[in-house]
C-alpha cells in the first residue's frame, strides 16, 4: 500500500479529495459521483480494532485500525474491478477475505472465490485459496500459496470457537460444478474436506456446532433441490424439489438447541415466508409472512444464529422470532435512539458488549457507530459519503397503483424541493436487472440529483422485480418490452393523473436492463415521452441471447430460453434496434467499451439505427469504461450531459423558452 493512500487515510478521516470539475452544472453534483468513504465496518473479537472496506478508483481496499486512536496497521487493496465483497474476524488478530470483480459501477460484483487472510498488524498476508497466484499484482505483497486444483471457495461457517480453522464450500472451475466444503486452516490454507453433495451449484448451512446440515442447489433444469442431514456423519436425503413441490426452500440456519431450522419458503402464491421446521419431526410452521413483500435480510447475532427479518415495503421493517430475545431488546432500542434510519448491525465484539452500528435513511447515506450495551453511549466513528448534506435532500415517499391488467405495482416517488403539489418535469427511473432486482426505500445518488437539479424521479418495480413474491417475479418472463414494459407506461399515466408529472416535461432514463426499458418506451409511447437516456443498455436481444446461447452453461441456457424467450422474430419484435423509426424524441446513449454484460456493440447498434431513421441521437462512450462508469472525471462528463440533455428538453430552460 502506498505511503501517500494510507497517509491521507489518516489525514482526513478515510475521505479522499478530488479535482473539481471543468463545467460548473446548476447543481453540485461532486456528492453523487464520489466514490463512498467507507462501504462497511467490523470490530474484532476482543475489541482493539476495527477493518474496513474502502472504495477507491474503480476498486475497494480493506485498511485496519486501532479502535483507540485510529491509527492505520495496514492495509490492502487490489486491481481495478476487484473489490473487498466480503472480510471476516476468524480470531482476534486475523481477518479472512473475499473478492469480487466488477466490470462498471452497474455491474452486480462477481465473487472470484478467492480467500486471502491478514494479521492486524499486517503481517501474513496470504492468498490462501483461488487461482490467482501473482500476488504482486494486486499491490500488495500477498504471498500465494502453491499452486493446486482451480477451484473457488466461499466462506461457511467461520467456527467462532475455533481460531484457526473456517468452513469453506470449493467449487471446482466447470460451468456446472458439483461443491464439497472443506475445513481450512485460517494461517495456511489447507484443507480437508468435510462434506460433499449430490447437486450441483450448492449453498450449505451449518449448525452451532460447525456441522453441516443441509445444502441447496440445483440441476440443469434450475429446479431448486434442497437436502438435510443429522449430522456430518449421516447420509443426505432430499426434503424438497421445486419441480414437484412447486416451492423454493432456502435454509437459513438453525435455533440456539439446533432443534429447529429455519427456512425461507418461496410459493406459487403471495410473498415468501419465514418457516420453522422441526428436524425431528419434519413439521413446517409459517413463522412470519408479510402481506406484499418478501423477507431480503436475514438478522443475525455475532455467532451466525437467524434472530429475525427485514421487510423492504413502503419503509424497511424489522422482525424478529422472539421480542424477548436480547439482541431483539437493543434492537429496537437503537431504533428509538436514531429515528427514521434503517438500522443495521455488521458486526460485534465477541462478549456482545460492543456492537457496530449503521444508520441510514433515504437521504442519508449512512452513518457507523459504535454502541456500548453496557453504558449506552453511541460514539460517532465514520460516515459513508462527507459530502452528502441529508437535510438537502429529497424524502422517498412509497406510491402503489394498478396495472392495466389489475396487478398491484409498488415503488417510490421523490419531488424535488419546492414543488408546492404543481405538476414537475418527471424522470421515470426504471432499475436494472430486471429479475431479482428491485428499488427500495433507502439513498440512491442517481435519484437525488435529479431531484437537486428540479425533477420529481418515479421508481417502479415492474412485474419480474424482486421483493414481491415468487408470482410477481414469474409474470414478467419473456415480457420483454411487453408487459414490463406497459407497467411503466400505465405508472407514467399515473403521475400524469395524479397530477404529479407534467404531461409536456416527462424522460425515461435508465441503466442496464432500465437503458432497454426507455429506449423500448419511447419506441412503443412516442407521444407520451419527450426523450430517453440509456446508459449501458441492451437493445438487441437477438444478440444477447447468442451471446448467452455461445458463453453459458446449461443453467444459464435454460434461463435464457425461460426468462428472455428464443423465438427470434419475437425477440426482434422487442429490440429497439428494430423499432428506431417508431423514436420520435432525442436520446442519449452512453457505454463502456470494456462493458461484458451490456456490450458497447449494443448501444452502437442502436445509434446506427437512430441515425438512419433520422432521430437525433447523442453519445459518449469511453473505451476503457465498462458497465457503468468508474472514472470520477468520465462519472462527472456524464452526469453533467445527463443533466444538460433532461434541461435541454424537460427542464427549466425549455420551461423558460417555451420550446
Amino acid at each position: 500500500m502506498g505511503r501517500l493512500w494510507t497517509a491521507m487515510l489518516v489525514a482526513v478521516g478515510l475521505l479522499w479529495s478530488w479535482p473539481g470539475h471543468a463545467a460548473a452544472p446548476k447543481v453540485d453534483i461532486e456528492p453523487f459521483i464520489v466514490d463512498s468513504d467507507i462501504t462497511d465496518v467490523k470490530i474484532s473479537p476482543g475489541g482493539e480494532y476495527l477493518a474496513l472496506s474502502v472504495p477507491k478508483d474503480g476498486q475497494t481496499g480493506l485498511v485496519i485500525i486501532t479502535r483507540g486512536d485510529r491509527k492505520v496497521t495496514t492495509s490492502m487493496r487490489f486491481q481495478k474491478d476487484t473489490h473487498v465483497s466480503g472480510f471476516w474476524w476468524v480470531n482476534d488478530t486475523r481477518v479472512l477475505i473475499s473478492i469480487a470483480e466488477t466490470f462498471g459501477t452497474r455491474d452486480e460484483p462477481v465473487p472470484t472465490g478467492e480467500l486471502y487472510g491478514v494479521d492486524a498488524d499486517g503481517k501474513r498476508k496470504e492468498l490462501l485459496v483461488g487461482w490467482r497466484v501473482r500476488g504482486t499484482e494486486f499491490g500488495s505483497r500477498i504471498s500465494p500459496q502453491k499452486k493446486e486444483e482451480l477451484v473457488a471457495a466461499f466462506l461457511v461457517d467461520p467456527l467462532p470457537d475455533d481460531d484457526d480453522h473456517v468452513l469453506v464450500s470449493v467449487r471446482p472451475f466447470s460451468k456446472d460444478p458439483f461443491v464439497r466444503v472443506e475445513k481450512m486452516n485460517v494461517y495456511t490454507g489447507r484443507r480437508v474436506r468435510t462434506a460433499t453433495v449430490p447437486v450441483t451449484h450448492a449453498d450449505f448451512v451449518t449448525d452451532n456446532r460447525g456441522q453441516v446440515r443441509f445444502a441447496v442447489g440445483a440441476m440443469s433444469d434450475n429446479s431448486s433441490q434442497l437436502f438435510y442431514r443429522d449430522s456430518d456423519a449421516a447420509g443426505w436425503k432430499r426434503i424438497n424439489y421445486e419441480a414437484e413441490s412447486g416451492r423454493i426452500e432456502v435454509p437459513l440456519g438453525f435455533s440456539p438447541d439446533d432443534g429447529t431450522a429455519y427456512l425461507r419458503v418461496s410459493s406459487a402464491r403471495g410473498p415468501d415466508a419465514i418457516v420453522a421446521l422441526d428436524v425431528a419431526t419434519g413439521e413446517r410452521r409459517e413463522l412470519m409472512r408479510d402481506g406484499v413483500v418478501d423477507p431480503v435480510t436475514i438478522y443475525q447475532d455475532g455467532w451466525g444464529r437467524p434472530l429475525g427479518a427485514r421487510f423492504l415495503g413502503a419503509k424497511p421493517t424489522m422482525r424478529f422470532f422472539d421480542d424477548a430475545d436480547p439482541d431483539a431488546r437493543v434492537y429496537r432500542s437503537l431504533e428509538k435512539a436514531f429515528p427514521d434510519t434503517v438500522v443495521a448491525i455488521p458486526s460485534a465484539t465477541g462478549d456482545g458488549r460492543v456492537k457496530v452500528v449503521l444508520a441510514r435513511s433515504d437521504i442519508d447515506p449512512g452513518s457507523f457507530y459504535l454502541f456500548d450495551t453496557v453504558t449506552k453511549n453511541a460514539d460517532f466513528i465514520f460516515g459513508r459519503n462527507k459530502l452528502v448534506d441529508p437535510p438537502e435532500m429529497s424524502p422517498m415517499k412509497p406510491v402503489s397503483l394498478r396495472a392495466r391488467d389489475g396487478l398491484e405495482l409498488h415503488g417510490f416517488l421523490t419531488l424535488p424541493a419546492g414543488a408546492g403539489g404543481r405538476p414537475s418535469p418527471l424522470v421515470v427511473l426504471p432499475h436494472g436487472g430486471p429479475y431479482w432486482v428491485y428499488d427500495s426505500w433507502g439513498f440512491d445518488s442517481d435519484v437525488q440529483l435529479l431531484a437537486r437539479a428540479g425533477y420529481a424521479v418515479l421508481q417502479i418495480n415492474f412485474r419480474g422485480s424482486g421483493n414481491y413474491g415468487r408470482a410477481f417475479r414469474l409474470a414478467g418472463a419473456r415480457e420483454w418490452g411487453g408487459a414490463m414494459q406497459d407497467d411503466l407506461t400505465d405508472a407514467t399515466r399515473w403521475a400524469i393523473q395524479e397530477g404529479i408529472a407534467d404531461p409536456d416535461r416527462i424522460c425515461l432514463y435508465g441503466a442496464s436492463y432500465g437503458g432497454y426499458a426507455s429506449l423500448m418506451g419511447v419506441a412503443r409511447e412516442p407521444d407520451l415521452y419527450r426523450c430517453a437516456v440509456g446508459y449501458v443498455g441492451v437493445y438487441d436481444l437477438q444478440m444477447m441471447r447468442r451471446e448467452d446461447m455461445r458463453q453459458g452453461s446449461l443453467g444459464l441456457r435454460t434461463w435464457s430460453r425461460e426468462w428472455v424467450g428464443n423465438d427470434a422474430a419475437a425477440l426482434a419484435a422487442a429490440s429497439p434496434t428494430t423499432l428506431a423509426d417508431r423514436i420520435k424524441v432525442p436520446v442519449f446513449l452512453a457505454a463502456g467499451g470494456e462493458d461484458k454484460v451490456a456490450p458497447i456493440a449494443h448501444s452502437e447498434a442502436m445509434e446506427r439505427a437512430l441515425k438512419r431513421a433520422g432521430v437525433a441521437v447523442e453519445t459518449l462512450y469511453y473505451p476503457k469504461e465498462g458497465h457503468g462508469f468508474y472514472t470520477v472525471e468520465h462519472r462527472r462528463e456524464f452526469y453533467s450531459r445527463l443533466l444538460d440533455f433532461l434541461d435541454r428538453h424537460i427542464g427549466s430552460r425549455r420551461a423558460a423558452t417555451g420550446e
